[in-house]
Order: structure tokens, then sequence, then C-alpha cells
């Protein structure tokens, strides 16, 4: 009886933190293009200079398993933003977009008497449009970087309304150029991680993109600088996170931690009531959209798959979900893989192994896959290094997180992990079942050439079968293994 009263209990003190306070929460979620987990500071990155971010999660909450959907950018944004799966959305695809009927939780606070403003990047279609009052676009108004309406915007607010930004940086996406805080990260003093070259360019790239994710960094500062002016931070959520991995190979598009995990921080001095800590739980970014619903007292609509994790921010160390689940769909080549994760193993399945894994045109036009692509003609490579030109792959893979929490070593092929295969195929199954999940014979193919940066095949531009069109997933509000 005991445990059955403090789940309650919890959401009962996380529900009277909301009502307690004067006026509804305000909430600001940053959202980094293309940055890994361990790319800031208070994740252990001793390279990179993010001293706000670090700032706000020593006075907030850090995740350590917080999982996105898609390691790609307009379906993990997508998912982000509707609560559910990115073959639920209907978007599963780069570059595609959800049917109009399809709902958001910023168009549900905004529909709840919030004020609510997107600055920055969108990437997401039509249908997300009614979620904003006013929306930023484009470089013209959000600068170089996307972040040089974020302070104006708030500027603007009707201040008798609680607020919802959607504060969305180009940062870190490639290609870079030079910015206000270009030379912050000097090449030389830079070890890029050890699946990548240790050359002289892949330092040069690696330092461009810390520079983009300083200024971003520095932005989220005079964000945080002009709520405390307008006396507005104590009762305001903020959430730092991103969209996906690396612009790099080995990142982007995969469906390891390298592409998937997300750093995330939440920053509320009147809620959050353990500071300077980490939860261990496992979440999905399917979790964000019930989780601010819940917040602010609003009741989430039946499309969204996700759970609340509200519980968290009393009690971090209270365990939330068992499975986490996500997805490999075109992104500029043809791909369809699928990942399940609990505590101790991650299991992915890939039905196209015949498919190099380089990562996106825009990683593969890059001089850090230059430099890899020079090593392999040099027979220099190592085993990790060689995993992006390998083919065939894998068709499933299993990684024990007590031996390899880097997910180097596949163990599936092991006698005594047999049992915990077929476990975790069958979890997987059972998810793609229950949420309409399928793999289409004639999935997209591949827009660009391996291994060739952005020079266009035959098939540029044809689409093939969305994975779940055929099950018509889109009306599938299934929450699916939780």
């Amino acid at each position: 009886m005991k445990h059955f009263f403090i789940p309650i209990l919890l959401y009962l003190s996380v529900y009277s933190t909301v009502y307690a306070q004067k006026e509804k929460l305000n909430i600001i979620v940053f959202i980094a293009d293309d940055v890994s987990w361990d790319d800031i500071g208070c994740y252990g990155n001793t390279q990179v200079k993010t001293p706000n971010i670090d700032k706000l999660a020593k006075e907030g909450l850090k995740f350590d398993n917080f999982y996105l959907t898609a390691s790609s950018c307009s379906p993990s944004r997508n998912s982000i933003i509707t609560g559910r799966c990115p073959h639920n959305t209907g978007a599963a695809e780069l570059h595609t977009s959800p049917p109009l009927d399809m709902v958001s939780f910023p168009e549900v606070l905004r529909n709840n008497n919030y004020y609510s403003v997107l600055a920055g990047k969108f990437h997401m279609g039509p249908y997300a449009r009614r979620g904003f009052d006013v929306m930023y676009e484009g470089h013209k108004d959000n600068g170089d970087g996307g972040e040089e309406s974020w302070v104006s915007s708030l500027k603007k607010r009707p201040k008798n309304k609680p607020f919802f930004m959607w504060f969305a940086s180009y940062d870190a996406h490639r290609e870079w150029g030079p910015n206000e805080f270009s030379g912050t990260h000097q090449p030389s003093q830079l070890q890029p991680p050890f699946y990548l070259s240790n050359g002289d360019e892949t330092k040069a790239d690696l330092a461009k993109y810390y520079d983009e994710i300083k200024r971003f960094d520095y932005y989220i500062g005079e964000v945080v600088h002009e709520l405390k002016t307008q006396k507005e931070l104590d009762n305001t959520l903020i959430i730092i996170m991103s969209d996906n991995g690396r612009p790099f190979p080995h990142s982007k598009t995969r469906v390891n931690d390298r592409g998937m995990k997300t750093p995330f921080v939440m920053h509320w001095p009147n809620g959050i009531i353990n500071k300077d800590v980490s939860s261990e739980s496992l979440i999905s970014a399917v979790d964000i959209a019930p989780t601010l619903l819940t917040l602010a007292g609003i009741e989430s609509p039946d499309q969204f798959q996700g759970h609340s994790f509200a519980p968290l921010l009393i009690d971090p160390e209270q365990h939330f979900r068992n499975y986490l689940f996500a997805e490999h769909n075109w992104h500029d080549y043809e791909a369809h893989e699928r990942m399940v994760r609990n505590k101790n193993y991650m299991y992915i399945l890939n039905s196209r192994p015949m498919q190099p894994q380089n990562g996106p045109a825009d990683a593969v036009g890059s001089p850090s896959f230059k430099e890899l692509e020079i090593l392999k003609d040099q027979g220099k490579l190592s085993a990790i290094q060689a995993d992006v030109f390998m083919v065939p792959r894998p068709y499933e893979e299993l990684y024990d997180y007590s031996r390899d929490p880097l997910q180097l070593l596949n163990v599936a092929s092991l006698p005594e992990y047999a049992e915990t295969l077929k476990s975790m195929r069958e979890t997987l199954n059972q998810w793609m079942n229950e949420t309409g999940d399928n793999i289409p014979e004639n999935l997209t193919k591949d827009w660009y050439l391996k291994e060739a940066g952005l020079i266009k095949t035959e098939f540029h531009n044809i689409r093939g079968e969305m994975p779940g069109e055929s099950l018509n997933a889109t009306k599938n509000n299934a929450k699916g293994v939780f």
C-alpha cells in the first residue's frame, strides 16, 4: 500500500507547486541543431565552453538518459512537439510534414491562454504553425545562428499572459562560417572523439562546431538575464536540449547513444525541488509534451503517446520508463532501423544491412569524413573508425551497458546473450505491432551518391512508402510498451 501512495503524493506535490503560483508557469525550450549530449560542459566535455548551460544545470536538474526518437532534424522535432513516434506523425523521413489534423503541444498551450512564440529554425510543417502567435523565421530575423530574436521576443510579449517560447537555434548545423565566437576553441588544443581521425582537418572542423555551441550558450545567457530583468526567472521552466547528434561521422542519423541521446537540462527555481542533481531514469522525447502540459495544469490530448515524467522533478531517482524506442528512416540515404533500450541493453534491428552508415550527406562532405577516408586508403583505420564504411552491416545488434556503455561490441551472436536477444527482439516487435510500424518494401532510395557529399542520384526528390503509412499509423494513438 505504501508504494501505491508514493507516486500519488509526488503528483500532488508537483501539481500543488504549479497551482500555488500567482501566475501560470512560463515555459522556454531551447533546442540546438545537431549537438550531441556529450558536447556540453555539464555532461563531462572539458573542451567545449558552455558556462551558461552549466550554471543552469547546477541550479536545476540534469537528465543523463534522455533519448530522442530520431537522429534526424524534422522527424525528431515533429516527434517532440506532437508527443508521438516518428512513424505515427506521418513524417518519419527528413523534410516531410505530418497531416494538418495533427496536434502539437504548443497549440494546446496556445488554446489555453498561453502566448506562444517560435524564434529560429522551424522545419516542422504547416500544422505546427497553429501553435504559435508569432513566428520569427529565417536568417533575416534570427541571424546566422538563429538566436537574435530571442531576447526581443521576450520584451515584446504581452504581460498579461503566461508564455511559451520555442527558441530553436541553427547552431550547430553545417555549414558553419565565422561568427563572433570564432576562435574560442583552438584546434591544436582539441582531442577529437576516438572514432574520428586525430588529424588537423578534423580538429579544425570540431573547433568550428564548438564555436557554434558557444554562441548557442551565449544567447541562452542573454535570455536568462532578460528573465531576471523582468522578474520572471523563478516562474519560468527552462529546458535545454538538441534534436539529434553532432553532424559528424558516427553520430547524426545513428540510433545508438552517439545519435539518439540528447543533453536535457531543466531549470525552474519555483518547481524543481532537488537542485544540482542528475536523473538516471530512461526518458523519451515523446514524454516532453505530456510533461509540460501536466506542469501547466492542462490535460493532454489522446494523440500524445508519451507519459509525463513530472514526478521526477520532485524525486529524480524515481524509476520511470522500462524501455526507450527510436527510429532511423530516410535521411539523404535509404534506411530503416529500429532501436529499443532498457536499463541494461540496447537492441538494434537493421532491415537495410547492405547500406553503409556513412552518416548524412553533410557529414559525408565534411573534412572529418575525408580524413577517415584517407586513413581507410592507408589501411590505418581502427575497428570503430571503420564502422562507418562496413558493408554488410549486422541485421541485429545487441549491446551490454554493464560491459560496454559506448556500444562498441556487438554481442548478438554470443550464446550467453541468446535469451536477452530474444527478449529484446520480442519487445521491439511488440512495440512496432502496437504502434502500427512496418518495413515497406519500397522505401525512399538514396538521393545522393555514397561517400560523395551532395552529388545527386537518379532517385533524387522521389519518395517511397513511408513507414506506418499502409497501417494508417497517423490515426494510431497506442502508447506501446512502456
